[in-house]
């Protein structure tokens, strides 16, 4: 097992509040890619603050919020290949790897619990930057250790549409929440992740620092990627 590295990245600003998370969303259309309405949405966000005010008994977003909580689309409703070109990092739109055509059959691991509803919460978001140059293979046991749970790849897009500033250069991170189970039963060994282009390749020099979706093996170790991951799910 590597040593946990130094987190050395710039501190993030908190997540905006579910009221403007939810008018991203709608502003992206992402309500009628989950066949939703717009007031649907805004009805989720809008009772999931209610209920963290009845719950911890604190006034405003700011406090209702405080827990970098994030707003997000069940992956069945909302797939990865359809959010991932709204991403935009300097006017560029986001994109998923040639080689990655079956990405939206990346599902969550079976012992992760996603609420069965089309929207739902997630709580304690954190990139991982600490475990800069684990493997997959050996952050997915260690983040059950310390009582989180890895994002799955269509939660990791919901973040960065929400706060771009999540992906950074040097700083980026996985998703390995998500795998693809082959059809003999055992897990592929791809193992997703959401990173800057530098242009090369088949990205294409126009691609260059666009955001991006693709894929790392699980047994490899990248001084660049941190495993993003949270405290729960909830509605």
């Amino acid at each position: 097992m590597p040593e946990t590295a130094p987190v050395t990245s710039t501190v993030r600003p908190e997540l905006p509040a579910l009221s403007a998370q939810a008018e991203r969303l709608i502003e992206l259309g992402v309500h009628e890619l989950a066949g939703l309405t717009a007031t649907e949405l805004r009805s989720f966000a809008r009772e999931a603050r209610d209920a963290r005010v009845t719950e911890h008994g604190v006034e405003g977003e700011e406090g209702v919020d405080g827990e970098r909580t994030l707003l997000a689309v069940h992956p069945d409703r909302a797939p990865a290949s359809a959010l991932a070109p709204l991403l935009r990092r300097e006017e560029k739109p986001g994109f998923v790897v040639t080689d990655m055509p079956d990405v939206d059959l990346f599902t969550p691991l079976e012992d992760l619990a996603l609420p069965d509803a089309p929207l739902y919460l997630l709580t304690g978001i954190d990139r991982g930057d600490q475990m800069a140059n684990w493997s997959p293979n050996e952050a997915l046991p260690a983040l059950g250790e310390q009582g989180r749970t890895p994002l799955v790849l269509t939660e990791g897009i919901h973040w960065v549409l929400q706060q771009p500033a999540a992906l950074e250069r040097n700083h980026c991170f996985m998703t390995i929440g998500s795998r693809l189970r082959k059809t003999n039963g055992a897990l592929d060994a791809r193992t997703p992740a959401i990173w800057i282009s530098n242009g090369t390749g088949r990205d294409g020099g126009e691609r260059r620092n666009a955001p991006k979706v693709g894929w790392c093996w699980a047994g490899n170790r990248h001084t660049w990627l941190g495993f993003a991951s949270a405290t729960g799910r909830r509605l």
